[in-house]
């Protein structure tokens, strides 16, 4: 790998930066953007505000010192600065649709949108939206929020192209609460299937295909929205998912429905298509697939004729998944294979952005700062991905965890003086002195009778 190249790709960030510089505003904030992208990108350890702000947002000429104004001006930016994270969006849409959408005719299933709801585990009730809820990320109910994500696929990347956190009708209804946490007055309770066909729909990325996990895959009012809009689909539905072997004669459901895993019981081997999706760290991944036309039940009434898609691991004990697509019939069922092959692509993106990029360290707890955050990492992970894309030529097996190594050691970092590393030492101290006064004059209200 030439390091010219290496020093190039990196030399585009303030490149990429300037771009986006104008949805941020005023020069401040673009300022404190481009020092966000780099703190995400370059910062050790957590990834939440004041210590980035520490490092990469001063000291400067306007910020001659360290002190707590630098990280204040940064929580300003994220909280009360009037960008909007749907422009920062739409840009990146833009730029995927630029140099990204042209390579998805390298594979047969063109641009795939990967719809995919995560958790971030929070301890207080403060944060916009936390409740305890399901947490996909721990498998089990926690107190968390829920955020909604559209990731667009291609062979030459991934890109985060529109989110938006799940507000609970709890949260949604309570007017002090969404004054608390700057929530927005056009806002109002919406399903996570919802949100997802909004984020679907507001999109200026084409999709060829549309994949999301079950939760939204058995939302009835989700695959009429997706229809009505003309977008292709092929989503995971429960096993116990009830549908029409033939076409129904009523228009509501009789003895003749079955559930997807009882009709998938009665094919023949000879239904059964042993097809590769993809290399894996372990070996080929290769799955049995099988498809029949069935007639939907929606809101318990007969729905438009779909394929049902099952897919069986090779395992003694096989994993099986259900789909539903409403694909033509004409379709061959390679590509509706693939499809499900791709939701990986979500997966690796949300270890990416948490693992390296800081998506979940933030400690904002408005519904601003929640979204901007989110922007934030989706534009630090566009240029990881741009980087990756354009050194994969010399080294094809390049992850984007290599290319975010290869970044950090040529992208320039502060240089902190023996004065700053003092600053910043007398900084923290005062900071847990002043958090460690707090908390006693807290515990001692609480305890008024008690002497410690």
């Amino acid at each position: 790998m030439d390091t010219v190249e290496l020093r190039a790709a990196a030399a585009r960030l303030q490149e990429l930066h300037g771009r986006f510089a104008p949805y941020f505003g005023r020069r401040e904030c673009r300022e404190h953007s481009l020092g966000y992208l780099r703190g995400l990108l370059l910062a050790e350890g957590r990834k939440s505000v004041e210590p980035m702000a520490l490092v990469f947002g001063g000291p400067s000429e306007n910020e001659p010192e360290i002190d707590q104004s630098i990280a204040l001006a940064w929580q300003r930016f994220l909280t009360v600065s009037p960008w909007e994270a749907q422009t920062v969006q739409r840009e990146i849409q833009s730029v995927f649709n630029e140099q990204f959408v042209p390579a998805a005719g390298e594979w047969a299933i063109g641009t795939v949108g990967v719809i995919d709801g995560s958790g971030f585990v929070k301890r207080g009730s403060q944060s916009v939206g936390v409740q305890r809820q399901w947490c996909g990320r721990l498998g089990k109910q926690e107190n968390c929020q829920v955020g909604v994500f559209l990731v667009g696929a291609t062979p030459a990347g991934t890109a985060l192209l529109d989110h938006q956190l799940y507000l609970p009708k709890s949260w949604a209804e309570d007017a002090t609460r969404r004054k608390k946490t700057r929530v927005p007055a056009e806002i109002t309770f919406q399903t996570k299937p919802q949100i997802a066909g909004a984020l679907v729909a507001r999109s200026t990325v084409d999709f060829d295909w549309v994949t999301a996990d079950e939760e939204y895959g058995r939302d009835g009012a989700l695959l009429d929205a997706l229809e009505q809009g003309g977008q292709r689909y092929l989503l995971e539905i429960p096993r116990d998912t009830t549908v029409w072997a033939e076409k129904p004669m009523r228009q509501t459901p009789d003895e003749l429905v079955w559930q997807v895993s009882q009709l998938a019981a009665t094919l023949p081997a000879k239904a059964w298509q042993m097809i590769k999706l993809r290399e894996g760290a372990k070996g080929p991944l290769v799955f049995e697939f099988a498809r029949l036309r069935i007639w939907s039940v929606r809101h318990r009434r007969a729905g438009p004729p779909l394929w049902l898609l099952i897919r069986r691991s090779r395992e003694p004990v096989p994993e099986v998944k259900y789909y539903l697509s409403n694909a033509l019939p004409e379709v061959p069922l390679e590509p509706m294979a693939h499809v499900t092959g791709v939701r990986w692509r979500v997966e690796e993106f949300f270890e990416d952005a948490k693992g390296q990029l800081g998506m979940a360290h933030y400690e904002a707890r408005s519904w601003t700062s929640w979204h901007h955050h989110m922007s934030l990492v989706a534009l630090a992970h566009l240029f990881v991905t741009q980087t990756r894309r354009d050194l994969q030529g010399q080294t094809p097996d390049l992850t984007l965890n290599m290319a975010l190594r290869l970044l950090r050691s040529a992208l320039p970092r502060p240089q902190l003086s023996l004065e700053d590393a003092e600053s910043l030492i007398d900084y923290h101290l005062a900071r847990n002195r002043q958090a460690t006064k707090s908390h006693r004059k807290t515990w001692l209200a609480k305890h008024p009778k008690l002497v410690p």
